[in-house]
């Protein structure tokens, strides 16, 4: 997410700015990037890919994507499909279903078999589609959401200054315990502690979500308007610090600083 997405580097809208001008012979950046970890992933069971030896691809204004050696990869499950695609960046892509016993997840798995000319690494890798596979694991660790980024840093920082939330008028969070979480590439977000919360107008929301780094965040609803704030109740290890801290979305309300 911080190379290529958001406000990152080679993202659409970057935060800094080079000392030279950013060119690039397709119209895209990609970066094709070692992974050092063990990647596995499983379907129905059976480990569909193991390698010490996944690339990561980081694209303009998407989300970092692995690929892997065709030779890590359990073909025997794969079986091609007509479907194909093209992308000006990387070339034409064709795909494979993955078939295990009575389960099948449609065109799970693409490659380019002749890339252009700008990306010829990728020529003898596959990549799947993330929600294809019924689980993915960094050496023993599992992964959710999409494969972690190196680059994503996550830093949270306790303030003293005044934060509020406000929705439709009404101070829905007033604080000086607040903590700031910056995430790579992502604005700031702003943590209340539930004391200094009006739980009494929030109300508990179905949408779950799940973040790569910070683990399963719940939401709620509050003043007619749906999911406008969330917590982390039982966080990873990168949202421990922000553990049963509210938090809430700014494009949907006011936050006030001073």
């Amino acid at each position: 997410m911080s190379l290529t997405a958001n406000s990152g580097p080679f993202g659409k809208k970057p935060a800094g700015q080079f000392n030279f001008e950013v060119e690039t012979p397709t119209g895209a950046v990609l970066y094709w990037d070692p992974v050092p970890q063990r990647i596995r992933g499983t379907f129905a069971g059976q480990t569909v890919v193991d390698t010490m030896d996944a690339r990561l691809l980081h694209e303009s204004t998407l989300l970092p994507v692995y690929y892997f050696p065709e030779r890590d990869v359990r073909m025997d499950l794969l079986a091609r499909s007509e479907t194909t695609s093209h992308c000006p960046h990387k070339g034409d892509a064709v795909y494979w279903s993955l078939e295990v016993g009575r389960r099948k997840a449609p065109d799970a798995a693409w490659a380019y078999p002749t890339p252009i000319e700008h990306a010829p690494f990728l020529g003898g890798h596959l990549a799947f589609y993330w929600s294809a596979l019924d689980q993915w694991f960094a050496e023993d660790e599992p992964l959710y959401g999409h494969p972690r980024d190196p680059y994503v840093r996550i830093d949270v920082y306790r303030m003293s200054r005044r934060v509020r939330a406000l929705l439709d008028g009404e101070v829905l969070a007033d604080s000086v315990r607040v903590k700031a979480l910056y995430e790579t590439s992502l604005r700031t977000r702003y943590y209340f502690p539930p004391e200094d919360v009006r739980l009494d107008l929030l109300e508990p929301s179905t949408t779950v979500t799940r973040c790569a780094y910070k683990g399963t965040a719940s939401h709620f609803h509050a003043l007619g308007h749906e999911d406008i704030a969330w917590i982390y109740a039982n966080p990873q290890h990168d949202g421990e610090p922000i553990r049963d801290y509210i938090a809430f979305y700014d494009e949907r309300l006011e936050i006030e600083t001073s």
